[in-house]
């Protein structure tokens, strides 16, 4: 970093040294902005960490999604209400049966190279997140296309996958059933499409800003890994006119309370709640809070003693107070959860599926000392193996991960060891089954309770807790295939049941957008399933 002049003497407070060193210059010029800079408008955002990828099948996580969404578009995106609209496609055909969509795609729809979006590169892009070599976590989500699983799972080609270009503006999908959820599902961007030229010519287009090619509503102009990434207004992108930013600066900062001092000062738009000033901020009316699609939890590795018996598992779920976690802990008006499936999804009746399941896991430290003395009986222990509790560095992870240890330990009498390490490498470690006991969040992927049930189904690529249930694949399978809406979440309800008496994971909060936000700032879509609409944002 260059000096700050004189302001960086000894009279400046520590921890705006602190802050300042922390930030990895937020993103952006350090110093006055210039002129030019003043003139523009440009939106300070705070990603958080360095994203997985921008690979669009392989970024299928919370610090991906957001800049993906916002430099991409598939067929659909979602709008200001949360509902898909057109896209890349102006309209689309449905055959009768529900199983055939055709989609009109745009005949402005460009890439920010100036080539046009054919259905050809939908085509690549769908068989390629399908494709076993690819190796996405997010390939399960196109399984309801016609040859899309068995392609997946090595038992046909991707000549089988019923993904074609009618012609060089016109794609077609034949799916296995009619699903109610499928126009949502395809605006996740998984299903972004990948110029194919492009592709082949560079198979690592993804991986440096001067390589990356945008169709969204921005294009990617720089990026210093682990430290920052520059978004600017895409010229190409077909409703360009709507777009008001003209530039979007991203840093890298995971401690919630160094984002707060960066919004403080004006270097950040926006900021998460600190927990240890939610009182004060909530009390101040700063604070705004919008619901959120997903479940806070940690999964246990039931490959890794001693977590293969049921009762041990269970034992150290009821000895979670998740009302405590919430009131003392993360302080953000969080709900408790004693289920898996989020509130915010109604079944044909009207009524929340969360309501309707009941609480499926409730604190009870007698019987969680019981259930843990007849696993140590059933498994033939003298005492507990030793357990340790593993999270992604974060200073939220950290202070739950502390409270965990405690809880197991008041109410349980074990001692469980903590152990953390950086979001990319302990994804890699959770993905290959190291872990006994270990942190994860799920953000819905589209609007459907079913996304959050499938993921426990045997060998699916996000359960990575090695729990395998017959009866509850079957229910899953049905539901899936299911066209009556009231038969299927009856199927549901009977999944999550069976989920939460096997209890492979503890459930520890549902989400909700918790945040600061600059006065200034105005137009920022904040989807339930998970990432932020930036299209429509402003910044006087």
């Amino acid at each position: 970093m260059k000096k700050v002049g004189s302001l960086c003497l000894m009279g400046l407070l520590l921890f705006v040294l602190a802050a300042c060193t922390a930030t990895q210059d937020a993103g952006k010029e350090e110093g006055s902005k210039d002129s030019k800079e003043s003139r523009e408008k440009v939106l300070h955002l705070n990603n958080g960490a360095e994203p997985t990828s921008f690979d669009p099948p392989i970024g299928f996580d919370s610090y991906s999604w957001t800049a993906l969404n916002n430099l991409m578009e598939g067929l659909t995106r979602l709008n200001a209400d949360h509902e898909p609209e057109g896209a890349m496609a102006e309209k689309w055909d449905v055959s009768e049966d529900g199983k055939v969509y055709t989609f009109h795609i745009r005949d402005n729809a460009k890439w920010s190279n100036g080539d046009d979006v054919t259905a050809g590169d939908f085509v690549f892009a769908w068989k390629r997140l399908l494709n076993p070599e690819t190796g996405s976590p997010a390939a399960f989500l196109g399984y309801f296309i016609e040859g899309g699983e068995a392609f997946n799972n090595g038992d046909g080609s991707a000549d089988e996958v019923k993904v074609k270009a009618v012609d060089e503006k016109t794609f077609e999908v034949t799916l296995t059933s009619p699903q109610a959820y499928f126009l949502s599902v395809i605006s996740n961007p998984a299903f972004f499409p990948i110029n194919e030229k492009v592709a082949k010519e560079n198979p690592e287009w993804f991986a440096e800003a001067d390589t990356f090619v945008a169709n969204g509503a921005f294009k990617l102009t720089e990026w210093e890994h682990d430290s920052h990434f520059v978004m600017e207004k895409n010229e190409q992108y077909w409703d360009a006119d709507s777009v008001k930013l003209d530039k979007v600066n991203w840093a890298m900062v995971n401690d919630s309370n160094t984002d707060y001092q960066l919004y403080k000062t004006g270097e950040l738009d926006t900021s998460d709640v600190p927990a240890d000033l939610s009182k004060q901020l909530f009390e101040e009316g700063k604070v705004n809070v919008e619901d959120q699609a997903g479940t806070y939890f940690y999964r246990f590795n039931l490959e890794k003693e001693p977590f293969q018996n049921k009762n041990i598992r269970k034992a150290f779920a009821m000895a979670v107070d998740q009302q405590q976690m919430v009131d003392f802990v993360t302080k953000n008006k969080e709900k408790p959860a004693y289920g898996f499936v989020s509130s915010g999804f109604n079944d044909p009746s009207g009524n929340d599926f969360r309501e309707t399941s009941g609480n499926l896991v409730k604190t009870n430290i007698e019987e969680a000392k019981s259930l843990l003395e007849k696993g140590l009986e059933e498994e033939g222990y003298d005492k507990l193996p030793e357990v340790t509790l593993t999270y992604s560095t974060s200073d939220t992870h950290q202070k739950i991960a502390e409270a965990l240890q405690q809880m197991f330990k008041e109410n349980l009498g074990v001692d469980v060891k903590l152990a953390n390490m950086e979001w990319n490498v302990f994804q890699d470690e959770q993905k290959a089954g190291k872990f006994q006991l270990s942190r994860s969040s799920f953000l819905a992927d589209y609007g459907d309770p079913i996304n959050f049930l499938e993921n426990f189904q045997t060998g699916h690529s996000m359960n990575r807790t090695a729990w395998s249930n017959a009866e509850y694949d079957n229910l899953i399978k049905q539901a899936k295939n299911e066209a009556d809406e009231a038969k299927r979440f009856e199927l549901m309800y009977k999944a999550e049941k069976i989920l939460m008496e096997d209890m492979p994971i503890i459930p520890i909060h549902f989400y909700n957008y918790v945040y600061l936000q600059n006065e200034d700032v105005s137009g920022i879509v904040r989807h339930p399933v998970g990432y932020m609409e930036l299209k429509w944002a402003d910044k006087k």
